[in-house]
């Protein structure tokens, strides 16, 4: 059953990072390359701020082994390919995608630094060499989305199609894997006591404030990337987790993904009330201002093609 379910997780996971280059063009991946002063804060919220904070957290609750080791992983795992559309209708798509795309090849080389870095507060019979996290991340997220890539320059517009389909579908298949890995293994979810759920409330709000004060100027940047630092990329700690013995760490990471939508909910619900305020007669029917083809539409405006003194950002 338990090797069924991460199955069913790795797949649903292929699918959607899949589906989000069949919808997507090269032309959307340098938005942040020709910002370097957004990519670096981009970065610095999401792969040091966030860990920082969470190596902090653990070394001051009293919160059992399994319990750090799960947070750590979260903690690493930057990046959110799903965040395009958990923020319908807020946010520049470009920034967006191109975000959710560096962030994930930067993980390809940071997150074996930090899993390296970290491994004492690992259990010892965990074996985890950097190299396997590479290769692990290399495969699962380059592969599909090149292929989605791919796919997209030869048949943009049935590309489109079918992605508009892939990634809900992988969408409800990761939420009913990760609900069944939950139900079966909620004594584990219980152990995590008052503590380890104190430390995953801080460590959220914590990655929420980290990437709003640090997304620049721009509202809808803010946005993007407090949510991106708070969801953190759920695959990528999903594969580091399956690569431990058992579920134990793999439960953890499925309870901090129904906490992190929790958390935010009202977040989101805030900045879409500002959002709102500054945009007061949005047409009802513009379907550019939900979803994903919200995103596509901006992301598909070519970025500049090399920087100049009077760039923003």
């Amino acid at each position: 059953m338990t090797f069924g379910l991460l199955l069913a997780v790795k797949l649903a996971i292929a699918a959607m990072i899949l589906a989000i280059g069949m919808s997507s063009a090269l032309s959307d991946l340098n938005y942040l390359w020709f910002r370097p002063k957004l990519l670096l804060r981009s970065l610095l919220a999401m792969y040091v701020v966030v860990p920082l904070v969470m190596l902090a957290i653990v070394d001051l609750f009293p919160i059992a082994p399994a319990v750090k080791a799960a947070l750590l992983v979260l903690a690493v795992s930057a990046g959110a390919p799903l965040l395009p559309r958990k923020i319908s209708g807020i946010g520049n798509g470009a920034y967006i995608f191109s975000l959710v795309v560096t962030s994930s090849l930067v993980a390809i080389v940071v997150v074996p630094a930090w899993i390296a870095f970290l491994s004492p507060y690992f259990q010892p019979s965990a074996s985890l060499l950097p190299l396997d996290v590479a290769l692990i991340v290399g495969k699962s997220f380059l592969l599909p989305l090149t292929i989605g890539l791919i796919l997209n320059r030869a048949a943009p517009a049935f590309s489109d199609k079918v992605a508009a389909h892939l990634l809900p579908a992988g969408g409800l298949l990761l939420i009913a894997a990760g609900g069944t890995v939950l139900a079966l293994n909620w004594d584990i979810v219980l152990q995590v006591q008052t503590y380890g759920l104190l430390a995953l409330l801080t460590l959220m709000l914590a990655a929420l404030s980290a990437g709003h004060l640090l997304g620049g100027p721009s509202p809808d940047d803010r946005t993007a990337l407090a949510v991106a630092c708070a969801t953190r990329h759920v695959g990528i700690a999903t594969l580091v987790a399956t690569a431990f013995p058992g579920v134990r760490t793999l439960v953890l990471v499925a309870a901090y993904t129904l906490c992190s939508a929790v958390v935010s909910v009202p977040y989101l619900f805030w900045r879409h009330r500002l959002t709102d305020q500054r945009n007061p007669r949005q047409p009802a029917g513009n379907p550019s201002t939900h979803g994903w083809q919200h995103t596509r539409s901006i992301a598909a405006d070519p970025p500049p093609t090399a920087p100049s003194s009077g760039m923003p950002r």
